[in-house]
């Protein structure tokens, strides 16, 4: 399913964490069909700058953020509404996935790792979906999109993940929530959650927990998801063709997790 090209004309979208993975995807997709896109992006402008290449210059703006600075956070979104006055999607993609502060680790890396992770993975994207909300009140409408995992729903096979794992959590509760209490007002709000995608951070996450192919070798397809699959999920989901499925998490894990 993939959002039709044209589909997001006139719509101003803003992606964070568009340099690479699901994210880079996300852009391109987002761009295919005809959003105008603030691709956020933390330290790798280069990265984004190649996934928002094939864009037309006057349909993207590049922002650089620290997600994990309360400052910057709200920066980023003062930046993105100035562009066109408007925001009609905001899609929750940047985060970090930390392979330490787990229940053995020292108390110093436990906190370290905790502490980050929920400044980036939590904090900052809903302090971003508390402006969004605000916005779409005010002007009749808009749409959330948070990247979650099905890490948040099983719980990581890896102990080393537990910040992250719960940190998928927290923004999945709380996109439930304003899908809950602002459906009446317009405001859409969808959970997508990846199982093992080829992603830089997945790849890392598969040394720690035998290789490639012991992780692999447990998924019911027999492969990773592509982010493009992914990607194009949140494309569609962008275009609000189907409000009734607002508050729907959706599962991208080729049927290797159902609930």
């Amino acid at each position: 399913m993939a959002a039709a090209p044209g589909a997001l004309d006139g719509k101003t979208v803003l992606l964070t964490g568009a340099s690479k993975g699901i994210g880079a995807a996300t852009a391109q997709a987002l761009g295919r069909a005809g959003a105008h896109l603030i691709a956020h992006y933390g330290s790798d402008r280069a990265g984004a700058e190649v996934a928002t290449e094939d864009l037309p210059s006057n349909r993207v703006l590049l922002v650089g953020a620290d997600l994990g600075r309360t400052e910057e956070v709200d920066r980023l979104w003062q930046r993105s509404l100035a562009w066109r006055g408007r925001i009609d999607v905001l899609v929750n993609n940047a985060a970090v996935m930390r392979l330490a502060g787990g229940i053995e680790a020292e108390d110093a890396e436990w906190d370290t790792v905790w502490d980050e992770t929920l400044r980036v993975n939590v904090l900052a994207p809903a302090r971003l979906m508390r402006h969004a909300v605000r916005h779409f009140l005010a002007v009749g409408g808009g749409t959330l999109v948070t990247v979650s995992s099905w890490a948040a729903q099983r719980g990581p096979g890896n102990p080393a993940l537990m910040a992250y794992s719960a940190s998928k959590g927290a923004v999945l509760a709380a996109t439930k929530a304003i899908a809950r209490n602002y459906a009446r007002r317009n405001v859409l709000a969808y959970v997508v959650a990846p199982g093992v995608v080829r992603t830089r951070l997945s790849e890392i996450a598969s040394a720690a927990t035998g290789g490639e192919a012991a992780v692999t070798a447990t998924l019911a397809m027999g492969e990773w998801v592509p982010p493009s699959e992914v990607a194009d999920l949140i494309a569609w989901l962008a275009t609000g063709t189907c409000r009734h499925l607002t508050g729907a998490t959706l599962d991208v894990n080729g049927a290797s997790y159902i609930r």
